[in-house]
């Protein structure tokens, strides 16, 4: 069953092309997981601070992973039409790469359920991104979010998605 679509295949908006929530209610419960992937590129004096936990705000990795978490348990109070879900599991990754002068995101998100879950894993993601940046800005301004992207989606109807890197 799932949704009505527009003739465009949109299943955010009714025929009238009013906004509606996806009515999940027919669909089966899967086993879903979502990966997303981002980076914050800064200075590499930023990145060599982050390194030694040298930022006045503190351990910018524990804080940003916890954020990133925070922030996929708080996607639908942030997007629009996202459905509420009982996550079984959040987890974020941040990892140093001094050759790019970047920290690394990676969110993973699962649970059991009628819908999927990359709107979290992104917000993840983009929610632990957005961290470092706040605590590191008074040193590097000039950081740059970047390449914010699904990188791997699984269970439900469309079945596997893996991002062509």
């Amino acid at each position: 069953m799932g949704a009505p679509t527009t003739k465009d295949g949109l299943t955010h908006f009714d025929p009238d092309g009013n906004a509606v929530m996806v009515d999940v209610s027919a669909k089966a419960e899967t086993a879903r997981v979502a990966v997303a992937r981002g980076s914050v590129v800064m200075a590499p004096e930023t990145l060599a601070l982050i390194a030694a936990r040298g930022m006045k705000k503190g351990d910018v990795l524990s804080v940003a992973q916890l954020a990133g978490i925070m922030g996929a348990k708080r996607t639908p109070d942030l997007i629009p039409l996202c459905h509420p879900l009982a996550l079984s599991s959040v987890g974020v990754e941040l990892s140093l790469d001094t050759d790019a002068s970047a920290v690394h995101i990676e969110a993973t998100c699962k649970l059991v359920g009628r819908t999927g879950v990359e709107m979290e894993a992104l917000t993840a993601v983009s929610v632990a991104a957005l961290t470092v940046y706040d605590m590191c800005k008074a040193v590097d301004k000039s950081m740059r979010i970047e390449n914010i992207r699904l990188i791997h989606k699984s269970g439900g109807k469309s079945g596997i998605y893996e991002a062509k890197e």
